[in-house]
């Protein structure tokens, strides 16, 4: 008898559109649920995950008032620390992600809006549960788990394409 095995439960997800630029993509919301699924899938499991769609005005904000850097970026993540303490239970955070920047990378580097989205969405997840890339060995991993949640959600791996080779300085994550 083949013992049956337990899925993993995604995480519940909380979507906030702040901005109404968000409507030109009436997919976002969609594509964040499913991207945090397909993450959680081989990271972790449960938990709850806030979801922030905004601009860039708002994203400045926060990059210079968390960051010290007084510009928009892509996506920012928001560990809960009971979360890093724990392994990624209960609150694992928030991900807050810029309409503008978002659709200026993806029409300068010829890319679907909605994949980026979704790689962005992805690597704003697994800062939430742990994952890092202030080194080479660090970021080796991440995006190693970031190319194969990719190919698995049946998308272009990131990773693969030059132009993203400066990603861990420009976003926010």
């Amino acid at each position: 008898m083949i013992a049956a095995t337990k899925a993993k439960a995604p995480p519940s997800v909380e979507i906030d559109v702040q901005s109404p630029l968000w409507e030109a993509q009436p997919a976002a919301e969609a594509t964040v649920r499913a991207a945090i699924a397909a993450a959680a899938a081989l990271s972790t499991s449960g938990g709850e995950v806030s979801i922030l769609l905004t601009d860039d005005s708002a994203v400045r904000v926060l990059n210079r008032d968390w960051r010290g850097i007084d510009k928009p970026t892509n996506v920012l993540s928001f560990p809960a620390p009971e979360a890093m303490a724990k392994g990624a239970a209960g609150i694992l955070g928030d991900i807050v992600i810029a309409y503008e920047t978002v659709l200026r990378e993806s029409a300068d580097e010829d890319r679907d809006f909605l994949h980026h989205l979704t790689h962005l969405t992805v690597h704003g997840y697994l800062h939430l549960v742990g994952y890092d890339h202030g080194n080479d060995a660090e970021a080796g991993r991440m995006e190693a788990l970031e190319s194969k949640i990719m190919t698995r959600m049946q998308l272009p791996d990131p990773w693969l394409d030059p132009w993203l080779d400066d990603t861990r300085e420009q976003s926010g994550a």
